[in-house]
């Protein structure tokens, strides 16, 4: 082969060009390699998520939706973008829609500081400056005079996958509303974080419809999404008057059922500044039935929903009859705790500055651990250990519950096995039509 000094120039550039490539590469790695491990920060998440929210979705495929249109917003601390945008904020901007009224909780809509100062049940928003309507205290729904002008109802809002945390009932409230003023609702969907396959638990009694912690017909631990939860509402007409909604949900992508919350690559949010962890909300979904027993289910200590206990409960007795039950993906031993009242904190937990004699449970399996059997088992073997000490309080027990057989079953020493028996028939019936529903 004949080399020309034009080909022996192309040589040379190709090689230097190569060589300025290798030291790039080579100087950003050292650079990472400095620098540790990165933070968990939001630039993080959205390089690495696998999963990609509906609400990320919203201002590009699903633009029609909004387009021309007037918005209401449902959400709270939990419903932002991947670059951190609260979503209320990114309607504000965005100059395609109008939005024009704001509904979430009891604290500023971005934030679940509970040691801020409560909004007032209606209030003024300060970075939109559009008014803003608490859905938590006595007023659940929206009224019309509210949706006056709304053209259509967005709903964004990370639930935890029991039917007692209050979100997904605010949904149903809120559909219901839009279904009796002839408004749209969208539904930007987010994971189950304790994955969407199991269900357990009783079903709502009739007499509990419609309640702050049961709006609908559903089992405790429910294993849909948000978005899954809506199309039930409506296809099955779970509404007074049974009438329905326009309704659009803007699904995941990404997402499968047996996908925990810290496996999406989605940044972790806490739901609440008392469900510090992922164990942490794992238990709650079970051991939150203790927030209507006179026992602490451990606010103001660093395991809330873990450690669970009070100054009069045997607990090494507890203990033993517990882990003789062997409950899959769970292990209890004794331990003494003092809760206290934290900066989030508006008042003081039940027992703060009690020695309590207390429970832990620990979670050894999560894909095997039930959690709301968990917190029925630990119910039945207090009463089994302290059956004149143990009390129920009825208004806070029906609103965990929706049923009064628990509380019946319990009292008439039934075993766990026979409770959980006795929910076989109507959770079977239940997820025969689940199945309809689900989206993934």
């Amino acid at each position: 082969m004949i080399y020309t000094q034009k080909n022996t120039s192309k040589t040379y550039n190709f090689r230097i060009s190569l060589l300025i490539l290798c030291l790039f590469i080579i100087t950003n790695a050292f650079s990472l390699y400095a620098q540790g491990p990165l933070d968990n920060n939001l630039e993080n998440e959205i390089f690495t998520s696998k999963v990609t929210a509906g609400a990320d979705r919203l201002f590009s495929e699903y633009a029609y939706l909004i387009k021309g249109k007037n918005i209401a917003l449902v959400s709270n601390h939990t419903g932002i973008l991947s670059d951190g945008t609260h979503l209320a904020d990114a309607l504000s901007n965005y100059t395609d829609a109008n939005l024009k009224v704001l509904f979430g909780m009891h604290f500023n809509i971005r934030s679940n500081d509970y040691s801020l100062p409560k909004d007032e049940e209606d209030d003024i928003d300060d970075q939109t400056g559009l008014p803003k309507y608490s859905l938590y205290g006595e007023r659940h729904k929206p009224t019309k005079e509210m949706l006056k002008n709304v053209d259509v109802i967005i709903f964004d809002i990370q639930e935890v996958g029991a039917r007692f945390y209050e979100h997904i009932n605010i949904l149903g409230f809120v559909m219901e509303a839009a279904s009796e003023n002839a408004i749209d609702v969208i539904v930007l969907d987010r994971p189950n974080p304790i994955t969407g396959i199991k269900t357990d638990g009783f079903i709502t009694d009739d007499e509990f419809l419609f309640s702050f912690g049961a709006f609908g017909k559903l089992p405790v631990i429910h294993g849909m999404t948000m978005g899954e939860i809506a199309k039930m509402y409506n296809g099955e007409k779970m509404f007074r008057g049974e009438k329905q909604t326009t309704l659009h949900v803007v699904e995941m992508l990404g997402w499968k059922r047996d996908m925990w919350l810290d496996e999406t690559g989605l940044k972790w949010i806490k739901p609440s500044p008392n469900l510090p962890d992922f164990d942490a909300m794992m238990a709650y979904t079970g051991t939150c039935l203790f927030e209507g027993i006179n026992v602490s289910a451990g606010r103001g200590t660093d395991k809330p929903f873990q450690y669970i206990g009070a100054p009069w409960i045997d607990n090494s007795a507890v203990v033993n009859t517990l882990n003789k039950l062997n409950l899959p993906g769970a292990h209890f031993e004794s331990i003494t705790f003092t809760s206290e009242k934290k900066a989030f904190h508006s008042r003081e937990p039940y027992l703060a500055n009690e020695r309590c004699q207390g429970i832990y449970v620990t979670i050894t399996d999560r894909n095997l651990f039930n959690s709301y059997r968990v917190g029925i088992s630990m119910l039945w073997a207090i009463h089994k250990i302290h059956p004149k000490q143990m009390n129920w309080n009825q208004d806070i027990m029906n609103r965990l519950v929706a049923t009064t057989r628990l509380e019946q079953m319990i009292y008439e020493d039934k075993t766990p096995s026979q409770i959980f028996a006795s929910w076989e028939k109507e959770l079977n019936a239940f997820n025969e039509v689940r199945t309809k529903y689900l989206l993934y």
